[in-house]
């Protein structure tokens, strides 16, 4: 049975996840917009792996006994000044996410619920990557500056990006 704690903050995690994929979807669109295909890719890849983490918490909550209540979620920006900002952005939102993960993390310990701590470690080390993906975007960014061509080059790097559905083994709870 998951305590009435963990079960208000996962809640409240499936609310978050769900807004990254709402988040990312809307960048895929601003980039989209700005012929930007490569980028708007990216972001869609981005957009399908939070849903997956969304239903990973689903998922864990209705395991427990728990009862899944979906929160509204806000209405995200559309419009960014440039790819550069719109991917600070997105690595901003990571590490938001990141300090979320933590908390829940810390929830775990102080509650003794081995199940989620678990559970929450897969998305502890998923953090690091998430981050580091941003990270390494909008360094390439910071780079590429006022090139046009090194945009383009960058947008098409970023559009071999593709999803890869998570199998049972990789985001087992054990």
């Amino acid at each position: 049975m998951i305590g009435k704690k963990m079960l208000e903050e996962m809640n409240e995690q499936v609310k978050y996840e769900l807004y990254s994929a709402y988040l990312y979807l809307s960048m895929s669109a601003y980039f989209h917009s700005k012929g930007l295909d490569g980028m708007a890719q990216w972001m869609r890849v981005q957009a399908q792996e939070e849903l997956t983490h969304a239903a990973k918490f689903f998922d864990h909550i209705n395991s427990r006994g728990g009862s899944v209540v979906l929160r509204a979620i806000d209405q995200p920006e559309t419009k960014w000044d440039s790819p550069l900002a719109a991917f600070r952005h997105a690595y901003e939102h990571e590490q938001f996410v990141t300090s979320r993960i933590n908390q829940l993390v810390g929830i775990a310990e102080e509650e003794s619920d081995r199940a989620a701590g678990v559970m929450l470690q897969w998305f502890v080390t998923e953090q690091v990557e998430e981050e580091e993906n941003a990270s390494k975007v909008v360094r390439a960014l910071e780079l590429v500056g006022d090139s046009g061509n090194g945009l383009l080059m960058l947008d098409r790097e970023l559009g071999a990006r593709s999803f890869v559905m998570p199998t049972p083994a990789d985001t087992q709870e054990a």
